[in-house]
């Protein structure tokens, strides 16, 4: 990982900025919010832009993207910018039609990033979370290797330059690795990463295998009720954070981005606050030391903010695995 060139290089030869924009928010934040704090973000020095089809924002992200390159602050091939298939449209046929909507709501030409979202399949139609009358998710189960064979071809298309996935175990990741007639390797896995899920085992997996892990949460989520326990403990309240911060003159958030970057893992800092997400872009002006990464390292827990919990009876669901 090039620290002072800030990306990393994928293995299909492409390069991922270390540092992303996280783009999610919670349905209560007006989606107007999302292209103000995109174009922010682009100010500050942010390139590497993820969001998704779920997030219903990709027309104001793609707004705010092509208004930065209309005035002359950053062009096209200067942004990297993630979206993800939905778990709704899992069916091969379906694959490039959801990757053709995002384009079509961003107004790009192509996506720098394309991942499966999650490795759980739902009934393909208008919701994005299908439920019987019992309230219950509405399960679809579709091969994961056939939908990646069309992520291979929407590359092959030149509707994204790289795929990868998000949520997925170890042994889903092995799966599609041993597929045969694999045209493609995953170029990353995205998954939730923080102090107290650090995920060691799966980042020492997925650099096994020349796939570049990225964080989400990794200032331990947004506490968006939807997916998350209102109950959780609160990650940056975290003393151990609170000292190293000190220590550092520095906040807890910038340590927990730093502590990912230093273990070669791509974060994605995910603020719609116009001082944090400057803030954050100053985590390329310290280092931790090796104690404090050790100090770091012994918060784990194993503590999974997001944990998708309408999808835990599905086949595969990707969490029951220790990694």
């Amino acid at each position: 990982m090039d620290l002072r060139h800030r990306c990393v290089k994928l293995n299909d030869g492409h390069h991922i900025p270390i540092l992303g924009f996280g783009t999610y928010a919670p349905a209560e934040v007006p989606k107007s919010e999302a292209e103000k704090a995109t174009k922010l973000a682009i100010d500050a020095g942010f390139r590497h832009i993820d969001s998704a089809l779920l997030y219903e924002n990709e027309e104001e992200v793609g707004r705010a993207i092509r208004s930065k390159i209309a005035d002359g602050t950053v062009k096209r091939e200067d942004i990297f910018y993630t979206s993800k298939l939905w778990i709704t449209f899992h069916r091969p046929e379906l694959v490039r039609t959801a990757l053709e909507t995002s384009l079509k709501k961003l107004q790009l030409d192509y996506v720098d990033l394309y991942l499966i979202h999650f490795p759980v399949s739902l009934k393909p139609g208008e919701e994005m979370i299908p439920q019987d009358e019992h309230g219950k998710a509405i399960f679809d189960i579709v091969d994961i290797c056939v939908t990646w064979e069309a992520l291979e071809k929407c590359k092959d298309a030149g509707l994204t330059k790289s795929i990868g996935v998000s949520n997925f175990n170890h042994k889903q990741l092995e799966m599609l690795l041993n597929k045969p007639g694999l045209k493609y390797k995953p170029v990353c896995n995205q998954v939730e990463c923080h102090p107290y899920l650090n995920q060691s085992k799966l980042l020492a997996f997925c650099k096994s295998k020349d796939i570049v892990m990225v964080a989400y949460s990794a200032l331990g989520s947004h506490r968006d009720k939807t997916w998350v326990d209102p109950n959780s403990p609160v990650l940056l309240d975290d003393p151990v954070l609170g000292a190293l911060a000190k220590k550092h003159k520095r906040s807890p958030a910038l340590i927990a981005i730093r502590y990912q970057l230093q273990r070669g893992v791509v974060v994605l800092a995910k603020s719609y606050n116009e001082k944090r997400i400057k803030e954050n872009m100053q985590v390329f002006e310290f280092q931790l030391t090796s104690e404090d990464m050790k100090v770091l390292d012994g918060l784990n827990k194993n503590f999974r903010y997001t944990t998708i919990s309408f999808a835990m009876d599905h086949p595969n669901y990707p969490f029951s695995e220790e990694y």
